[in-house]
């Protein structure tokens, strides 16, 4: 039996991924995940997103993607598409279908019982059902306001904090809090695309997350190309 891998946040960075699974020496027996935002703000989403449908990669959608799939349906339906980034007015214009057909089949959430774990890509908000979690949760919560409602805004504690649940979250989405250990979830968001790293998530088969200490041995992460940036809180 082979292993799983959970990596985190791309966005274009291939590069970078190539360098992991080389690092990780992946063979046909593992199964490689991904916990969204393969696309935009990197140089290369064309080669990620080629990687993954190489690798039988599975993936949840995440807010880049998610933004993506709106303006195109938006300029379907003949109607204004939200504002754009020139990295994702690009893609807009550029994608294949292949690559369209590949963005569209991504879930909000994937299931791993063999490890106890539950794949979104920003997070759940504690103590809520998960079959009534909104998708914009799940695809932008960082924190939880005072009033206990979901925010995609920073903050120091993240949302993960409070969450003691089953089954264990892996999750990406919030690169400046990087690496979260936390009891009952995992952020692999490690800021690639900001000069950070890629990280991953690694686990024999049928073995659950570890306690955090135990966890960091579990990560994997390869060093970014790209020029390191110091960034402030951001709404995206």
């Amino acid at each position: 039996m082979g292993r799983t891998i959970w990596v985190g946040d791309v966005h274009g960075c291939a590069r970078e991924l190539s360098g992991l699974i080389d690092k990780l020496q992946i063979t046909g027996d593992d199964q490689l995940v991904f916990v969204g935002d393969l696309v935009a703000r990197g140089p290369d989403t064309a080669g990620v997103l080629s990687l993954a449908r190489r690798l039988g990669a599975r993936s949840v959608r995440g807010n880049h993607e998610q933004r993506l799939l709106t303006a195109r349906a938006a300029l379907r339906d003949k109607k204004r598409p939200p504002r754009l980034s020139p990295s994702h007015q690009n893609l807009l214009e550029t994608l294949t279908a292949e690559e369209w057909a590949f963005l569209e089949g991504l879930p909000l959430s994937l299931e791993f019982p063999g490890h106890n774990i539950r794949v979104v890509h920003a997070g759940v908000l504690p103590g809520l059902a998960f079959a009534a979690q909104k998708p914009d949760t799940l695809l932008n919560i960082r924190s939880i306001t005072p009033a206990g409602e979901a925010s995609e805004r920073y903050a120091k504690q993240s949302w993960a904090a409070s969450y003691r649940e089953d089954p264990h979250v892996v999750f990406g989405h919030n690169a400046q809090s990087g690496l979260q250990l936390h009891a009952c979830a995992t952020g692999l968001d490690t800021g690639c695309v900001y000069g950070g790293r890629l990280s991953a998530l690694v686990l024999a088969f049928g073995v659950q997350p570890p306690e955090p200490r135990l966890r960091v041995d579990a990560i994997v992460s390869a060093s970014s190309t790209r020029r390191p940036v110091d960034f402030g809180p951001r709404p995206d």
